[in-house]
């Protein structure tokens, strides 16, 4: 190899977001939730996608953000939440520039490790391919009373959401 040719290294991390975060967690929520556009029911979309009051009410409610940061500029982040008996892993984006690099499975591994409970995850019924990536990922879609159930106990959205999502959950989950 020339000496004036230096391969690109790249580094990737995965780390806790902070406070100093937030707008780089505004910007990729409403980046990758463009997805959602046009799927998801007409009435559950609005721009932007997660407002910064709610991004910031989320916060407040316990969900920890992790980010997958590459070249110094986080690229996706993932967001886990303790739910006592359970642990919730909400809102999952990827940078939409950054996708199929495996920087949501690098998240989804990550916060795995952090609790030894019973992982549930709830996306929008119609969003298949997020269904497939967590059943990729060893996660089973439970069953719509099941579902129903669930998104009442441990998530506060309104019901015309709950009518349009779905559960999964990891092996550790017993019914």
């Amino acid at each position: 190899m020339s000496d004036d040719i230096v391969p690109r290294v790249s580094t990737t991390t995965i780390r806790p977001c902070g406070p100093q975060d937030i707008p780089a967690l505004f910007s990729i929520i409403n980046d990758a939730a463009q997805a959602y556009k046009g799927i998801i029911p007409a009435d559950c979309w609005h721009e932007p996608y997660m407002s910064l009051d709610e991004l910031t009410r989320e916060i407040g409610h316990g969900i920890a953000f992790w980010g997958c940061e590459e070249g110094g500029k986080l690229v996706g982040i993932m967001g886990i939440q303790d739910c006592g008996e359970v642990t919730l892993i909400r809102h999952a984006y990827v940078k939409t520039d950054e996708r199929r690099k495996g920087i949501g499975e690098k998240l989804l591994k990550q916060l795995e490790t952090m609790t030894p409970k019973p992982i549930l995850i709830g996306t929008w019924s119609a969003a298949d391919w997020a269904i497939r990536f967590y059943e990729k990922n060893g996660y089973r879609s439970l069953s719509r009373p099941e579902t129903e159930r669930l998104l009442r106990r441990y998530w506060d959205i309104p019901e015309r959401q709950i009518e349009t999502s779905i559960v999964l959950a990891n092996a550790r989950w017993v019914s």
